[in-house]
Formats: structure tokens, C-alpha cells, sequence
């Protein structure tokens, strides 16, 4: 099967046409976390405008729901600062593992893609990067209109504010976790891949009820990371 049988861009479509297509996924689990962030932000006392820039300047949904809880419980700028950065540590995995297919970007266009990078684009544009795909039409394309969902649910949820007291009964929380399952099965391309993806779940899950805290996750996947490299090492030099 040669690379343009795997491709799922269609050559009649337009750049923007297919960043919504391949967006959509992303767009359906922001929508209700940031509605939830919405309204979350403004029942803590943050007011409309710095809610809505939290969304378009920091946007990292775990990020800005953690700062929203300290900020709820009046913690020292510094803290929700240092939690924050502790956090979002992860990103430099992701910015290493996407770093080879963008050399011969400048620095200007891996600025702006660097500060529109989230879990959920990096997953999307992973197997778009591994498929060639590095256009930057489509790319920014996807960015732009994922960023704009989650502005826009932030948004929603500030309006609706006032109507809702409590966002967990509406089981919003869940809509988070399943879009990461579903950008999660789009990558499994092998057992090595279903091997490293159940170990760093279930390393996360024993680490957090060890009470790691919230770098439970990154510790998880450096280690499943590795485990999954020396076994792909090893297989490697079996078949040679």
C-alpha cells in the first residue's frame, strides 16, 4: 500500500475544507471543556475579558482549569504560575517529536505553530507530519480553527454562566478524555504502538492514586516511551 493510498487528504479538496474535516474531532471535545472552563472562570471571580484571553493566549485547557482553581482559592501568583509550567512540561516531548519534519520552517511560522499546540493537534498532526502532510495552509488551518472553538465554547460558557451551578451533573468532564481516545486510535499502527499506549495508561493511573500529582502523566510516558523504544531496539536487531 504506497503513501498516497494512505493519505487522507483529498486532492479536490481545499486546504481549509480538509483542516475542518480533520479538525472536527478536536472541535467536538473542546467545545464542552471550554464551555465548562467558561463557566467555571467566571464563578471563581475571574472577570469575562481575562477568561477569554486565558483561552486565546495560554490555551491549555488543564492548564487554565488548574489556574482557575487556585486562583478560586486566592494561591500566590507565583504557585499558579509554577503548577502551570510543571503542567504543561509535556509540551517539550511534543515539541521534540514534531521538531524533524519541520526544519525547513523559519522562525516566525514555528513561533506561531509552537503557541497553538495542544495535546489534541499534536495527536492530529503527528500522523499528518508522518504522512508528509506539512503544509502550512492546512496546518495553521487546523490550528486556527481549533483554537477558535475553544474561544468561542469559553465564550458560550461565560453567557450560560449564570443559568448553571454545577457543570459536573452534565457529565462534561467526560467529552475530554473520549476525544483523546478516539485521536488515540487513529495512531495505533501496530502492537508495539497498543503495547506503549496500555502501559502509560495504566503507569498513569497506578502513579496518580500514588498521589504524584499532576506530573503522573509525564512521568508515564517518558517511561512507556522508553519501554516502548528499547523493544522496538530489540526487535529491531532480532530481524536484522
Amino acid at each position: 500500500m504506497n503513501s498516497a493510498t494512505l493519505s487522507t487528504t483529498d486532492p479536490a479538496e481545499s486546504p481549509l475544507a480538509s483542516a475542518f474535516r480533520q479538525a472536527l474531532p478536536i472541535i467536538l471535545g473542546y467545545v464542552p471543556v471550554g464551555f465548562a472552563y467558561g463557566v467555571l472562570a467566571q464563578k471563581s471571580g475571574l472577570s469575562a475579558l481575562n477568561t477569554l484571553l486565558m483561552s486565546a493566549l495560554v490555551y491549555a485547557g488543564s492548564a487554565q482549569l488548574i489556574a482557575v482553581g487556585l486562583f478560586a482559592a486566592a494561591a500566590n501568583p507565583l504557585a499558579i504560575v509554577a503548577t502551570t509550567f510543571v503542567v504543561n512540561l509535556r509540551h517539550l516531548l511534543m515539541s521534540a517529536a514534531l521538531a524533524p519534519y519541520l526544519g525547513r520552517w523559519n522562525k516566525t511560522r514555528l513561533a506561531l505553530f509552537a503557541a497553538q499546540m495542544t495535546d489534541e493537534t499534536f495527536a492530529l498532526h503527528a500522523n499528518r507530519f508522518a504522512r508528509n502532510e506539512t503544509g502550512p495552509a492546512e496546518t495553521f488551518g487546523i490550528n486556527v480553527i481549533a483554537q477558535s472553538a475553544w474561544v468561542g465554547s469559553t465564550a458560550l460558557g461565560l453567557a450560560a454562566s449564570t443559568l448553571i451551578t454545577d457543570v459536573r451533573p452534565i457529565g462534561l468532564d467526560y467529552a475530554l478524555p473520549a476525544m483523546f481516545i478516539g485521536l488515540l486510535l487513529g495512531q495505533l499502527k501496530s502492537r508495539q504502538h497498543l503495547v506503549v499506549a496500555v502501559t502509560a495508561g495504566a503507569l498513569s493511573t497506578a502513579l496518580m492514586l500514588a498521589g504524584l500529582g499532576q506530573s503522573h502523566v509525564l512521568a508515564a510516558t517518558v517511561i512507556a516511551a522508553t519501554i516502548g523504544l528499547g523493544v522496538h531496539a530489540w526487535t529491531s536487531r532480532r530481524s536484522s
